[in-house]
């Protein structure tokens, strides 16, 4: 089996842990991996050092306390991911999964991935779906907050000002890059409060850690191609074996829009319409109850 993860290491030497090399029929990035917690850990802690989310590393570590889980404790990292199934171009953003997907070259003219976890839009508020660019780059930026949100939180007793300048009180953090969906609101930026990214908790806009928008922000370029999408749903392959990944479905989705037990056939017929494989489907449908997000094996 190509052990194609170990390349992410060898290649570029101190490149940032999120970047992986990318071959034309690769499927799956990263490995799984696992790590011991000390007393003074909590779960946001270690997903924020692993390049996780919230949610995901929640997802991946069910009964483990997430803010006093206690020295000693094994803690999953899923750091291991399917690629969305879609061109792999510009900025893909797959909502389900939490996870912006950042296709580029680097310095020698090979394809690379970088993936990123984020924050996307709560329930009144949803990250519309669909292929749009980069239209604007922003450091520093100041929020002017729409009216609705504005009504929204002066309901929840909080009044906001038309305008929060640079600081350490603005949401979106020291750098944004402007979306060009019509209206102009929705951005891909930073944020003031970390804990919080990898959860369905914004007004719409696409959420990273600070260190990770400083990065982004400043790879991308005006005009990149931005790719939004929602499969929880997804199948990868890796030298013969079949994986399967699913994501829990998006809140306030509707029941009509939540994939089922056949959205799962599907999706693992689709996959296989080329390639002869034996499917152990009672595996196929755990990981589809559990929705962990973790790549599984699913092929005999």
């Amino acid at each position: 089996m190509r052990a194609w993860w170990l390349s992410a290491l060898l290649v570029g030497g101190a490149a940032d842990p999120q970047t992986f090399p990318l071959e034309p029929d690769q499927d799956l990035i990263g490995q799984p991996q696992q790590t011991e917690t000390e007393q003074k850990d909590t779960l946001p802690d270690i997903a924020r050092q692993n390049h996780l989310g919230f949610d995901e590393i929640i997802a991946a570590n069910p009964g483990v306390d997430t803010w006093l889980p206690g020295a000693g404790k094994i803690v999953r990292l899923p750091t291991q991911h399917i690629l969305p199934g879609v061109p792999r171009a510009g900025i893909v953003v797959n909502l389900p999964d939490g996870r912006l997907y950042y296709f580029r070259s680097d310095s020698s003219h090979r394809s690379v991935v970088e993936t990123y976890p984020i924050s996307v839009g709560q329930m009144d508020w949803k990250t519309p779906l669909g292929v749009t660019k980069i239209v604007q780059k922003q450091k520093n930026p100041t929020w002017y907050p729409t009216k609705s949100v504005r009504d929204k939180h002066l309901q929840d007793g909080d009044v906001l000002p038309p305008a929060i300048p640079p600081g350490p009180d603005n949401p979106l953090g020291e750098y944004a890059l402007r979306l060009g969906i019509p209206g102009g609101a929705y951005l891909i930026h930073g944020t003031n409060n970390p804990v919080g990214v990898g959860m369905q908790i914004t007004h719409g806009c696409i959420r990273l850690y600070p260190e990770d928008i400083a990065l982004l922000f400043s790879e991308v370029g005006v005009g990149t191609d931005v790719r939004i999408v929602n499969q929880r749903i997804k199948t990868g392959w890796v030298d013969g074996v079949l994986y399967l990944e699913v994501h829990a479905p998006l809140e306030a989705a509707h029941l009509k829009d939540v994939e089922d037990l056949t959205s799962l056939t599907r999706a693992i017929v689709a996959a296989t319409s080329t390639r002869r494989v034996t499917v152990d489907w009672e595996a196929a449908e755990q990981v589809f109850e559990q929705a962990g997000g973790t790549p599984t094996r699913i092929s005999r």
